[in-house]
């Protein structure tokens, strides 16, 4: 297998981990509510696999796109511009007294 490849589905598999351990805190925190309405109903399981599964796809982007910007190679040199003047000196400026 790739090693793009493989990367892609850890780092997916990582997303929906993540999304699991946030919907648990939402459950936990009982955020809006959301336990009650969740275990209140008949259809709350599938409300749950949904809540977890979108954040999943939202997660996994997000932890795709971090390791792949995350391998990009750092910079070397300086970091800074050239300064464009080595000092500051007040500038004098004539007053017409008319």
């Amino acid at each position: 297998m790739p090693k793009l490849i493989r990367l892609y589905i850890t780092q997916v598999a990582w997303g929906f981990v993540i999304s699991a351990l946030f919907v648990g805190v939402l459950l936990a925190l009982n955020v809006a509510n959301l336990r009650g309405l969740i275990f209140g109903s008949e259809i709350g399981l599938i409300a749950l696999a949904m809540i977890w599964f979108m954040n999943g796809i939202v997660f996994a982007g997000v932890q795709f796109a971090y390791a792949i910007m995350s391998m990009a190679e750092k910079p070397t040199g300086p970091r800074r511009g050239t300064p464009i003047a080595a000092e500051f000196e007040p500038a004098r400026v004539a007053v017409d007294k008319g």
